[in-house]
């Protein structure tokens, strides 16, 4: 059985890889995170995810890094959460780093322009995958849809801020399960 020291070095290098490999922020790591965690490393359920992103989104911060740091707490506890989220975070910080240099260089050539037009394809199709792992872990029913297609158009359409939509969504689900309850009675 692996001790601390050894769960968080391994946190560590599973966050700095997707941190290092992943275009497109937080949402874009979720799909890449899931793998990682709940099928190769099998540190948790996919249940489990589920709850850690619903929670990291409702968080002030970054939804990656409170994902990792959730995750790095769930498997190690605080020294589990300090090295995943400094695994999330290093890469990305030299990456841009790096970049912000090069890139100021060369960002009028179209060949540089290609390539971001291409990162935002692959990025679109990684939020979609990340969608659809979501929808399939979520609990289906009228009220659960209808929160859904509800916080969709509030915040496409209507401009409606998105904590007040999660707010929002929390309390008609909360509502809901405590109506389910009382029927059950």
């Amino acid at each position: 059985m692996p001790t601390d020291l050894t769960k968080a070095r391994q946190l560590f290098g599973t966050f700095s890889k997707i941190g290092a490999f992943t275009f497109g922020g937080g949402y874009a790591m979720i799909p890449l995170i899931q793998r990682e965690v709940t099928e190769r490393r099998r540190w948790l359920e996919d249940r489990d995810i589920l709850d850690i992103v619903a929670i990291a989104e409702s968080t002030p911060g970054p939804i990656a890094i409170n994902t990792a740091t959730f995750v790095g707490y769930q498997v190690c506890g605080t020294l589990g959460a300090f090295c995943a989220t400094l695994g999330v975070v290093l890469p990305s910080f030299l990456v841009i780093y790096a970049v912000s240099f090069v890139l100021r260089q060369f960002s009028d050539l179209a060949v540089v322009q290609y390539a971001f037009n291409g990162i935002r394809a692959g990025v679109l199709a990684l939020l979609l995958k990340a969608l659809l792992s979501m929808y399939r872990q979520s609990p289906k029913g009228a009220v659960s849809y209808a929160v859904m297609a509800g916080a969709f158009v509030l915040t496409a359409f209507c401009g409606v801020d998105a904590v007040l939509v999660i707010l929002a969504s929390a309390t008609v689900g909360l509502l809901s399960a405590r109506m389910a309850k009382r029927r059950a009675v």
